[in-house]
């Protein structure tokens, strides 16, 4: 996909309608002792503010933070926007060695004990069943180049001074002296279906789709969309979280209903099975 995505969507599924960027990580399937395999399904993050028995049904997993500083102040840093056509990538799946996954201080997966669980992060996947699932967590560099809106492997035009844990970034070098906003996901893989599975022999049977059972190579994408000048007005704004805007409450953005954001979906182009209990993971019968 080529040039200024946000131009060539005609919906998003973000909170914010100005949002069209895409954000990518890779599936999560749970590996049976009689080595078949079944999708791990994705739920809401609590963080999204929607509670209570009427609380709508969002759709997918996925959390995305533009933070300026960290969770308790924007600070006084001018945060420059992504420029159309912007992408990144973080984390590589060829990662392999526990040393090299600690060595990525922004890559971390947290066992949660409830869906508020924070903390506790560690650079492999959980050992032991977690009472309500596993949030992989992915923290972007937040310093540019100034010039590349991409690279050819997708990360050198970006520099990571990044502390984790939604901490503030160090200072960037003069090699990539421009500060971004500090993009973070959260994704949420609902595990608890599977906790009556747990191998026998105690192995944590869970897997990446590209084969890596341990989590060390676990990546994702990032493809800048946002309409015009819309992030940029985010950035020099001193809101944070829901004051920037959510449905029933105005802000610097704008914003959808949940309904809304469902409705939005991309046609199935697979004619592989992903969903039931597969022999092999996608892609790797082909």
């Amino acid at each position: 996909m080529e040039g200024d995505i946000g131009e060539q969507a005609s919906c998003t599924t973000c909170a914010y309608t100005e949002d069209f960027s895409n954000y990518w990580t890779a599936a999560m399937y749970f590996r049976h002792e009689n080595g078949s395999y079944k999708k791990v399904p994705q739920y809401p993050n609590a963080q999204l503010g929607y509670e209570g028995k009427d609380a709508p049904d969002i759709k997918g997993g996925m959390t995305v933070y533009y933070t300026q500083k960290d969770f308790t102040s924007n600070g006084d840093q001018h945060i420059t926007a992504f420029p159309p056509g912007f992408r990144m990538t973080v984390g590589n799946p060829s990662t392999n060695t526990l040393d090299a996954a600690k060595s990525n201080k922004g890559l971390r997966y947290t066992c949660l004990q409830t869906i508020l669980t924070r903390g506790s992060e560690t650079p492999n996947f959980p050992e032991k069943p977690c009472p309500a699932g596993i949030m992989a967590i992915h923290h972007f560099p937040a310093c540019w180049d100034g010039k590349n809106v991409d690279s050819p492997n997708h990360q050198s035009h970006m520099f990571s001074t990044t502390n984790g844990g939604f901490r503030e970034a160090g200072p960037c070098p003069s090699s990539h002296p421009i500060r971004v906003p500090q993009v973070a996901y959260e994704t949420m893989w609902n595990t608890t279906a599977f906790a009556d599975m747990w191998p026998k022999d105690g192995k944590q049977p869970f897997v990446w789709s590209f084969m890596d059972g341990n989590g060390y190579g676990t990546h994702a994408d990032y493809l800048f969309g946002w309409k015009g000048d819309s992030l940029q007005r985010a950035m020099n704004d001193s809101c944070m979280f829901h004051a920037c805007g959510s449905p029933g409450h105005q802000g610097i953005l704008k914003t959808q209903t949940v309904d809304e954001m469902n409705r939005c979906a991309v046609g199935k182009t697979v004619v592989e099975d992903t969903e039931g209990w597969l022999n092999e993971l996608p892609g790797y019968g082909m």
